[in-house]
């Protein structure tokens, strides 16, 4: 793969759609469209179908830090076997096995044999098999598309992202009262068969066979090149400190601002994640259309400025209203943001090692954020939310300004 070496911006107002002439990038997407539209559904009902059961508003708590130390435990290991081995057969073993598992949860739930152990139990399978999947995902989209098309895959792969948060709950809230939770699960798992029917349907391009070594010398090898990489191991480390000090707090205590600020109740905290949602949207489908191609690395720590300096306004504001039109804002910027980061991978990261480079930026991301949840609730009987979450913000806004000001971070070899 090669570096990013184009010129200024361009503005044709289709380009974000042009991945979509490619037939194997047709079935690629659209089995992930319907599976994230599950996923989406499967989050909500699980959340409200483990209150229900336990009774405990902690218990969901438990439910998800499982299923994401589960994802983590398996996401090194996922990376050196997505560069491996053929990383479409590795994302239907995952797809298969995750239906399997949300479909035996929904026969446990709909004959009444649920408890809250096999339901903690089903998470962490899920939880597995999303570590196998996510570097297989993430190295199988150059395969499936051309290379000038990677701006407009990945801007579409957002847009799927964020329109399924979107989606996906609504379906969810609609299935959940007149039948039940055992079809909200029903249906996801039904996601996964049909992501992965219409994979297998597709002809993605091979990668060259290399010889083999050992998983712990592969998984070296990754780690070797993100270190080699300043752009790339800044931005990861940063970000790793970002989800931490900022995004951790952040969903955290939104809830206790959603309440004790702006006085708003569940409808107005469902509104915030909307308005993010559909921010992404915008700054994926810009990026798709825009595709900056000078200054990448200034460009993408200018959006994380941006998101958070957007998030210490959200912690400083009294009006709901004003959170409301910054939280569309940072939305944008984070849809931007994410966009150009895992364009900018895909074209630079040699595609032998694509895969275990983004296991090893997950691994980051993720592998802080129970210390985050942790450190916020420990914090939050010594300040207010608002100086918490500002306060975290601002962190963040120093990170990527020392990120943005140093020349080594802006480097791509």
């Amino acid at each position: 793969m090669t570096k990013d070496t184009g010129t200024g911006l361009s503005g044709d107002r289709t380009r974000a759609l042009h991945a979509l002439r490619s037939r194997d990038f047709r079935l690629f997407f659209s089995g992930q469209a319907v599976s994230l539209v599950g996923n989406a559904a499967f989050t909500v009902a699980l959340g409200w179908r483990t209150y229900t059961l336990t009774g405990q508003a902690s218990s969901l708590g438990y439910v998800l830090a499982a299923q994401a130390l589960a994802t983590v435990a398996t996401l090194l290991i996922g990376g050196v076997l997505a560069d491996r081995y053929d990383r479409r057969r590795l994302m239907v073993a995952s797809d298969v096995g995750r239906c399997l598992a949300v479909a035996a949860l929904a026969g446990l739930d709909a004959t009444g044999h649920l408890s809250f152990d096999l339901l903690l139990t089903f998470a962490v399978l899920v939880g597995l098999g999303e570590g196998f999947f996510i570097p297989a995902f993430g190295g199988m989209v150059p395969l499936v598309v051309e290379s000038p098309l990677l701006a407009s895959a990945n801007a579409l792969v957002g847009i799927a992202r964020q329109g399924s948060l979107l989606i996906g709950p609504g379906i969810a809230a609609a299935l959940y009262a007149p039948v039940g939770s055992a079809a909200v699960f029903v249906l996801d798992a039904a996601s996964f068969l049909v992501a992965s029917g219409l994979l297998l349907l597709a002809s993605p391009r091979r990668l060259p066979s290399a010889p083999r070594e050992s998983a712990r010398s592969e998984l070296a090898d990754g780690f070797r090149y993100v270190a080699g990489v300043p752009f790339v191991w800044i931005t990861i480390a940063a970000s790793s400190l970002l989800l931490m000090i900022q995004v951790a707090p952040f969903q955290v205590l939104l809830p206790v601002l959603v309440q004790g600020e702006w006085g708003r109740g569940a409808g107005g905290y469902g509104a915030l994640a909307s308005v993010m949602g559909a921010g992404m949207i915008a700054g994926a489908l810009a990026f798709g259309t825009f595709v900056p191609r000078r200054n990448r690395a200034v460009v993408s720590y200018a959006m994380w400025i941006a998101n958070s300096l957007g998030v210490v306004g959200i912690g400083l504001m009294p009006w709901f209203e004003g959170a409301l039109a910054l939280q569309l804002v940072r939305g944008l910027f984070v849809g931007f943001g994410i966009a150009i980061w895992e364009t900018t991978l895909m074209e630079l990261v040699p595609e032998r090692l694509l895969a275990r480079v983004i296991s090893l930026d997950f691994f980051g991301s993720i592998g802080l954020m129970p210390l985050g949840y942790a450190l916020a609730a420990g914090v939050t009987g010594l300040a207010s939310p608002q100086l918490i979450v500002s306060g975290g913000a601002a962190v963040g806004v120093v990170l990527f300004s020392a990120a943005l000001l140093w020349p080594r971070a802006r480097r791509f070899a």
